[in-house]
């Protein structure tokens, strides 16, 4: 095969570089007229009838990916000067139609962490006199909505979402969560704590619910889990001396031994109901 000659691996990858080399030298309408031909060639691929579905979906993500490639170089070339934000938030509203026609997890995915992205970025460069207990709970309530969305979506409308993708975003909601809440603790963000604390108890309520309801050890894991960090800070905001800090190694200890100890019994209990 001509391909596992080194020689030929050799001028295939110094041609690359070369490439990768002269990109600065490429007149500004050549290095646009290239993203913009890939992604009108992933587009046209994506849209032959003969192509498998997920195929085709694949091809689409990468579209929208390229999406982001062609404003970064538009704003290379041009120096727009404009903040970080305006580039996601445009990469976003321009790949919303592909996102809602596909229906495809790891394109929702890509989707809800440019949201994610150009909301921090607004909330750096231009809502400067937002603190952090206000992104915290834009963050928190975005996410969990579009949890309870994929999830009301999946067992009333009989819509399939994979497993990971409500994962993901259920790892978001708890982490974001477990942060704002530790935050709370030690510095005592009163305002955001008195929201907080009642937003996450229901989305704790509905991820058991859902995890019972799936048979999906994951949430009887990363909840349990968030819980005991959430109780060592508070242990921690009552003193640092030696006696609390020994007190909080032993609860870890305790702790994750019961939480391990739940998951293995959990894992019987399924298995032997099917």
């Amino acid at each position: 095969m001509i391909f596992n000659q080194p020689g030929n691996w050799v001028y295939r990858i110094g041609n690359h570089f070369l490439f990768a080399y002269n990109w600065a030298e490429l007149p500004k309408f050549v290095k646009i007229g290239l993203t913009e031909a890939l992604i009108i060639v992933t587009t046209i691929l994506a849209l032959l009838p003969k192509i498998n579905n997920t195929i085709r979906n694949t091809i689409l993500t990468g579209a929208a990916a390229l999406v982001g490639v062609l404003f970064a170089v538009f704003g290379q070339i041009y120096q727009t000067g404009a903040d970080a934000y305006d580039f996601f938030l445009a990469w976003t509203v321009f790949i919303t139609l592909w996102v809602i026609i596909s229906d495809f997890a790891p394109l929702w995915l890509l989707y809800v962490i440019l949201i994610n992205t150009t909301l921090v970025l607004y909330s750096e460069q231009v809502a400067k006199d937002w603190n952090e207990s206000i992104i915290i709970l834009l963050l928190f309530a975005l996410n969990a909505s579009i949890l309870i969305g994929s999830i009301l979506l999946s067992h009333y409308k009989k819509i399939s979402i994979p497993n990971w993708f409500t994962n993901i975003l259920s790892l978001a909601v708890v982490s974001i969560s477990t942060f704002g809440l530790c935050l709370d603790f030690v510095d005592s963000h009163k305002t955001l704590l008195s929201f907080l604390i009642p937003l996450s108890i229901a989305i704790y309520t509905l991820g058991i619910w859902y995890g019972f309801k799936t048979k999906n050890s994951f949430y009887f894991a990363i909840i349990p889990l968030s819980i005991v960090i959430i109780i060592c800070s508070l242990l921690v905001r009552m003193g640092d001396h030696e006696a609390i800090l020994l007190l909080v190694f032993f609860f870890v200890i305790v702790s994750i031994t019961l939480i391990i100890k739940n998951l293995i019994n959990l894992q019987k209990k399924w298995k032997n109901d099917k």
